[in-house]
């Protein structure tokens, strides 16, 4: 899986947002949009893996945060098991400015999907018979 779709995962399963919602705006004689990762009531979320490629998260959050008037933050997948250097310097910029910052590894948000259902499964709701007890007569 890739980071649209860990991002997907991790905006509507644990941050209760929309996932990849659009924004337009203008410069000058430009219309333009930006696309949030994750939006949800109060947060504009960029996700990004821990690459080179994330390392614009800040400046993302920061300017949905302008279009939106919602407090931005930064939540980086970590694919290795460790703090690199693209990791570090995102959450050094992300400190410096205020912004929250969070970070999961991939495998941990893979095995949260995975038994979700298990964490919020409610047989009487499902409509499913109830198995008697044994002490029902079971």
């Amino acid at each position: 899986m890739g980071e649209v779709e860990l991002a997907a995962i991790l905006c509507s399963l644990f941050l209760g947002g929309d996932a990849e919602v659009r924004h337009p705006f203008s410069a000058g004689y430009d219309l333009s949009r930006i696309e949030i990762d994750c939006e949800t009531d109060t947060h504009v979320i960029e996700v990004g893996l821990d690459k080179r490629s994330s390392l614009d998260s800040v400046q993302q959050a920061l300017f949905a945060a302008s279009l939106t008037g919602k407090t931005p933050m930064v939540y980086i997948i970590d694919t290795d098991g460790r703090v690199g250097k693209y990791e570090y310097r995102i959450r050094t910029a992300a400190q410096m400015v205020g912004i929250q910052y969070r970070t999961d590894t991939e495998d941990w948000i893979y095995r949260q999907q995975m038994t979700h259902w298990l964490r919020h499964y409610d047989p009487l709701a499902s409509g499913e018979p109830r198995t008697r007890s044994m002490a029902e007569g079971g």
